[in-house]
């Protein structure tokens, strides 16, 4: 399993490039894809998003949150805003949830270094 960050799901569905989006293809194709469930919360959230799109990222499956997931998010969020840092409460929340599964994120966004750094994620 890998999961993929909404900057990159966007990116990919939009045809940009990028390696990111080379990572997100190589998932898809390896039916190994998954979203954290605020992922798919910013993703359906688009009011332009085609309706065939949304019906395809519903499909993708889903990490599940565990319980302490919210305690863990609040620490780990904590940590790293006690370095000065930045940590946006989606950002913190889709860390989690691939922390508590072990699982790799695939991004573009660069606030997810904190989260490697301070907290373990895994970056692709």
């Amino acid at each position: 399993m890998i999961a993929i960050d909404t900057s990159s799901l966007i990116a990919y569905l939009r045809g940009e490039e990028g390696s990111d989006v080379e990572s997100v293809d190589d998932v898809f194709r390896m039916q190994q894809a998954v979203l954290p469930p605020v992922v798919l919360a910013e993703i359906l959230s688009d009011p332009k998003l085609d309706r065939a799109v949304a019906g395809l990222i519903r499909g993708i499956p889903l990490l599940e949150i565990h319980e302490g997931y919210w305690e863990r998010a609040a620490t780990v969020r904590a940590k790293i805003l006690s370095h000065g840092l930045r940590a946006r409460l989606a950002d913190t929340l889709i860390a989690q949830s691939c922390l508590d599964h072990k699982t790799p994120l695939i991004t573009r966004d660069s606030d997810f270094r904190h989260f490697a750094k301070h907290g373990a994620l895994v970056l692709v």
